[in-house]
């Protein structure tokens, strides 16, 4: 099983709000207990709304649904920028109908409710800092394409700042959350980074060719190894 299929079963598991055991949710899926918890450590620091630690159990604090209409990855990251966009503008009736609509897709979509409600696109990340990490995406999918080396200024949970070349391999969406799958030259190793931490970021002029231990496939095969 991919690791993103995976991930989207365990989001399944958990959506009924009950607590579960990593050790049955391994069970069922397959896998090692360690794999479930590096999941469930990739689905919280994603923002999708799971609580929890390892030896208790874990659980959603809300459910994960989208409405009927489908909406491309790209086309959410276009709604999101556009909401970021407009946020920032200085029409007030501008902004009041951005907060209405945020409010109108923050209904349908992930949400702790143990927290007062504060409209998609507003709930998470201020719209400066949301259309700063969106400027990146173009470069960023380009780069997937081509074998293109990036370098990025990233800035991790910690605060701590890094300088690192990159070969990026797949873009993913968690959930008011953009992530980028790489190969990390800095720390030879496979990171999975946040696009909002990204701070800045250039194309390097060296384009990279598959290699046996670095690719997307050999991430997802360490990740079902656990």
């Amino acid at each position: 099983m991919r690791r993103t299929d995976r991930l989207f079963e365990l989001i399944q598991t958990l959506r009924d709000g009950r607590l579960h055991r990593a050790q049955t949710m391994a069970d069922r899926l397959g896998v090692s207990v360690r794999t479930v918890y590096r999941d469930m450590e990739t689905l919280m620091a994603s923002g999708v709304p799971v609580q929890g630690e390892r030896g208790l159990g874990y659980q959603m604090t809300a459910p994960v649904t989208l409405p009927p209409l489908n909406l491309t990855l790209t086309e959410l990251e276009a709604l999101h920028l556009g909401l970021s966009v407009v946020g920032e503008a200085g029409d007030p009736e501008l902004r009041l109908a951005a907060a209405s609509l945020s409010a109108k897709i923050d209904a349908v979509l992930p949400e702790d409710r143990s927290t007062p409600p504060r409209g998609w696109g507003f709930a998470v990340y201020p719209f400066a800092d949301a259309a700063h990490g969106f400027a990146h995406m173009p470069k960023i999918r380009a780069a997937i394409r081509a074998r293109q080396k990036l370098a990025v200024d990233y800035t991790d949970l910690q605060g701590e700042q890094t300088l690192r070349t990159i070969r990026p391999l797949q873009l993913e969406y968690w959930g008011r959350v953009w992530t980028v799958t790489v190969w990390c030259e800095f720390s030879s190793d496979f990171r999975v980074l946040r696009v909002d931490r990204i701070t800045a970021l250039a194309v390097r002029p060296e384009l990279f060719v598959e290699e046996q231990g670095k690719t997307l496939i050999d991430h997802m095969n360490r990740q079902d190894r656990g």
